[in-house]
């Protein structure tokens, strides 16, 4: 009985969502395409077979990425229908798209939406990337027989937390999924205290991602002509900017100048800092932020072959990374990267990105979101753990000017994330054998209604 309230609930919820994304569209235009979608109602004509895919967000829509690719090679013919929650998430997966394929927003979680998804595509399959779970989506499926998959499954105590104060709406969702294949031992375990059939322990997609030869060449490329070392804040979050610049701020030159005072101005004269915000719609508010702080941005997007010549560029300037979708070039660019997300309780961005472009890694102590990841990254020497903001530039700064420990650190990252692959080939793998399961089932239930009993 409790689950109609949430449905009523989130019936209530619809105009509210609506006027929400009409917000956010006036930042993000991609929020405002196809609105109706997201509640069930499609232009195009029905479909079925198809195999779905839902990645809400850009994390999770790389992820699927290869994945989707390997998929492709074991199930010739595949139709792929791709899901998305995010703007950012959707425009990424419209790389992923090959004609026959569908893309659409994933459905509001009312029984009418999911009801009107199902009825419109009748996948043959449904796998959830690393954390969606919504109890009426995962009803309606179980309900219509189609095989739903939390793949590539991680679940943090923080969030585990959450789901068991709202058990009596999680533990009804999770025990309805037909597997889980969570990432690690620990994600496991977590997810079946919540109910969950966890089938096997994959590891993470993330490693198998192959990163951009071309943006990896560029950035690394861009790097010979800069005259300083390069530190990226990567994937800054809302609040990490204004403590890091408050920091570099706080290391201005001072007159007169001391010894003492010298080696503290140098962590601000002898690094070209880069800041990459997380969310493409902060990008204006981190450029404002810089500069309320004293410095000058210099902006992504007003480059042409690459980075301004900063031989004799003031230590005032900031680069700032406003652009999307090239991630994999500011890590060519950067000799040694702060984790952002990972300095304020916000969990951490995936780390894992930076060992595949074998960047050195400095990061916080919230990184609950990759807690194995985090861990077997520190202790391969490939990521270094601080506390505070202030300690990450002042290690990220020692770093990019030795050259030694720089170098180990690309070398352990390099085999840190090489010795971490072959999430994909099980999950592949996986999928194949519920499909052929599914194709039994099938032949079996047609044999029964011609020769009943």
């Amino acid at each position: 009985m409790i689950r109609p309230f949430y449905s009523l609930m989130m019936r209530a919820l619809v105009p509210l969502l609506r006027r929400r994304l009409a917000k956010r569209g006036r930042i993000e235009p991609g929020y405002l395409q196809a609105v109706d979608e997201r509640f069930g109602y499609y232009s195009q004509a029905p479909e079925q077979g198809l195999v779905w895919i839902h990645a809400v967000s850009l994390g999770e829509t790389r992820a699927a990425a290869v994945l989707v690719a390997r998929l492709r090679e074991r199930l010739p013919g595949m139709r792929l229908l791709l899901t998305n929650g995010t703007a950012t998430g959707r425009a990424e997966g419209a790389k992923l798209l090959q004609p026959g394929d569908i893309q659409v927003w994933q459905p509001w979680d009312t029984p009418g939406a999911v009801q009107r998804f199902l009825t419109q595509f009748k996948p043959r399959i449904g796998l959830l990337m690393e954390t969606e779970i919504w109890p009426n989506l995962v009803v309606g499926c179980h309900k219509a027989g189609v095989p739903l998959v939390l793949a590539n499954a991680r679940m943090s105590d923080k969030s585990q937390r959450q789901a068991q104060r709202l058990a009596w709406l999680s533990r009804p969702a999770f025990s309805a999924l037909t597997a889980v294949w969570a990432q690690t031992q620990a994600d496991a375990q977590r997810l079946r205290q919540l109910g969950a059939s966890v089938q096997g322990v994959f590891g993470n997609l993330k490693f198998d991602a192959t990163p951009n030869a071309g943006q990896l060449a560029s950035g690394r490329a861009w790097r010979t002509q800069v005259a300083r070392p390069v530190v990226m804040f990567a994937s800054s979050r809302e609040g990490e900017e204004a403590v890091f610049l408050k920091v570099l701020a706080s290391f201005r030159p001072l007159a007169p100048v001391n010894h003492a005072q010298a080696a503290i101005n140098s962590i601000a004269t002898e690094v070209q800092w880069l800041i990459v915000p997380r969310h493409p719609q902060r990008f204006d508010e981190v450029a404002a932020l810089i500069e309320a702080h004293g410095f000058t941005v210099s902006r992504r997007s007003s480059w042409r072959d690459g980075p301004p010549d900063n031989c004799q560029a003031a230590a005032g300037e900031i680069w700032l990374g406003d652009s999307l979708g090239e991630m994999v070039l500011y890590y060519g660019l950067s000799d040694v990267a702060l984790l952002g997300g990972s300095f304020e309780p916000l969990g951490g961005q995936n780390l894992i990105e930076a060992a595949t472009c074998a960047c050195p890694l400095v990061m916080g102590s919230h990184t609950f979101n990759f807690a194995e990841a985090a861990e077997l990254a520190q202790a391969a020497g490939a990521a270094r753990r601080v506390e505070t903001l202030a300690q990450a530039v002042e290690v990220a700064q020692t770093l990019a000017n030795d050259t030694k420990a720089r170098s180990a650190m690309v070398s352990a990252a390099t085999a840190f994330s090489t010795a971490h692959r072959g999430a994909v080939e099980k999950t592949v793998a996986a999928v194949q054998a519920l499909l052929d399961q599914q194709g039994v089932d099938a032949q079996s239930t047609e044999a029964k209604q011609s020769h009943p009993l």
